[in-house]
């Protein structure tokens, strides 16, 4: 059976410095132009910076046991080749312009699909590459995800109707068992048929092999009460110490860095679960020298974490907190309570017996998100906020980002939890926006 010839585009490989491994007993190209472009980045002190040079380390590796232009067999059976693209033997559109490093490695794609039989598939994250690729007969995807659009990732929750009396007589029932499959800690919220204000929320517990009603908080959280039956779950999810990781997605709006922060307190500040709490978010892109802003690091620092403070403002000045003797977010920092990283800082580290929170996390690839995470030591929780909605990073999408990525990957996993949050409760018009511009 003839093999599958997969053509990486540049952003594929700085993306995912493993890409040439993803495609066992195939074809990989890598065109000459994409050894050009990671050159110019292999210098940056970034995360694309490290990719482009784990890329050249691990191509140079191969050239050492043989010609890289006929082609090099990896450990997991397929074929890797840096092709050589040869204008002259090329029959390209003069409407696309050659000097543009994207069309000279269609150029190659095409090239190599006319020379032979080949099933030749450029992959790229590049979405009008992939548009000029069927413009021409070429086949193009994206690296990953290319089968799932953003409505297909897990929401992490199932819904019901009921009326009122079938709503008590299900959360009598421990467990309650339903027909069909779930995923550990799925949530099911049940609202009352004609009434969507009235709701209950459950949670599915595999030792169980059935729903429990989520945590009853009557006084909330740091004052923080759930507003929706979607924040009642992440709430029951984020207070669970037998959970290290949760993800929460939601537009914006819709309280999922509030309810991380205010979770975080909690269990940091009353319940002795974590020494400290730790708070990040991307300097977009990851890993950007942040001496590019003037003064000491937090003071670098201070206009990417302005929501973050702003949370914590809001929270430490509730009632609740009266009894704590805290005057602003600041006090926490001054008694180590609390700390305020870039994710730059993250890598090398052992993180144990912390509430980690990483905020934006949608602008993170599938392989900055892997870093993170195996930085979490023994009893720690990392939580996970963004919306796959709002990407800054180029080379992710709705799906391919690290984000969506750890949701489908752990909801299958008992210590993970997710909840995709709906509505917006900043404002009404912060809902409007969010939902119509």
């Amino acid at each position: 059976m003839t093999p599958v010839r997969y053509v990486l585009d540049t952003n594929v490989v700085l993306v995912d410095p493993d890409s040439v491994l993803a495609f066992p007993g195939g074809e990989v190209v890598i065109p000459i132009v994409v050894i050009e472009e990671i050159d110019q980045f292999k210098g940056d002190m970034t995360e694309t910076g490290r990719n482009a040079r784990l890329v050249a380390k691990t191509i140079d590796a191969y050239r050492t046991q043989g010609n890289l232009s006929k082609g090099l067999t990896q450990p997991n059976g397929s074929l890797l080749r840096v092709q050589i693209w040869n204008r002259d033997h090329t029959d390209f559109p003069r409407e696309l312009d050659l000097k543009k490093a994207s069309n000279r490695v269609l150029a190659t794609a095409l090239q190599m699909k006319r020379e032979d039989a080949v099933r030749t598939v450029l992959v790229s994250q590049d979405t009008n590459l992939r548009i000029r690729a069927n413009a021409l007969g070429l086949e193009a995807v994206a690296y990953e995800g290319e089968h799932r659009d953003a409505s297909e990732i897990y929401q992490g929750f199932v819904e019901r109707t009921a009326d009122a009396r079938e709503m008590e007589q299900m959360a009598q029932q421990r467990p309650l068992r339903l027909e069909g499959t779930f995923f550990p800690n799925q949530g099911l919220i049940v609202s009352e048929r004609g009434n969507a204000a009235r709701w209950r929320v459950f949670r599915y517990h595999a030792k169980e092999q059935g729903f429990l009603p989520a945590k009853a908080r009557p006084e909330g959280v740091w004052n923080l009460i759930p507003r929706n039956p979607q924040q009642e779950l992440a709430l029951d999810l984020l207070l669970d110490p037998e959970l290290s990781v949760v993800t929460l997605l939601g537009k914006a709006g819709t309280g999922k860095t509030l309810l991380a922060l205010a979770a975080g307190l909690q269990m940091m500040m009353e319940d002795n679960t974590y020494t400290k709490m730790l708070v990040s978010r991307p300097i977009f892109p990851m890993g950007r020298d942040i001496g590019y802003l003037p003064g000491a690091v937090e003071e670098k620092l201070e206009p990417w974490m302005q929501p973050i403070f702003d949370n914590l403002e809001f929270l430490i000045n509730s009632p609740v907190s009266k009894k704590t003797s805290l005057r602003g977010y600041q006090a926490l920092i001054d008694q180590g309570l609390l700390n305020i990283e870039p994710l730059t800082y993250i890598r090398g580290r052992s993180i144990p017996k912390q509430f980690m929170i990483v905020d934006e996390a949608q602008n993170l690839t599938p392989h900055e998100i892997k870093t993170i995470i195996t930085r979490v030591g023994v009893g720690t929780k990392i939580v996970l906020t963004g919306d796959v909605y709002q990407i800054d990073n180029p080379y992710v999408d709705s799906v391919s980002n690290g984000l969506s990525h750890v949701v489908e990957k752990f909801k299958d996993q008992p210590l993970a939890g997710h909840a995709t949050l709906q509505r917006g409760e900043r404002s009404a018009l912060a809902e409007m926006a969010a939902n119509i511009l």
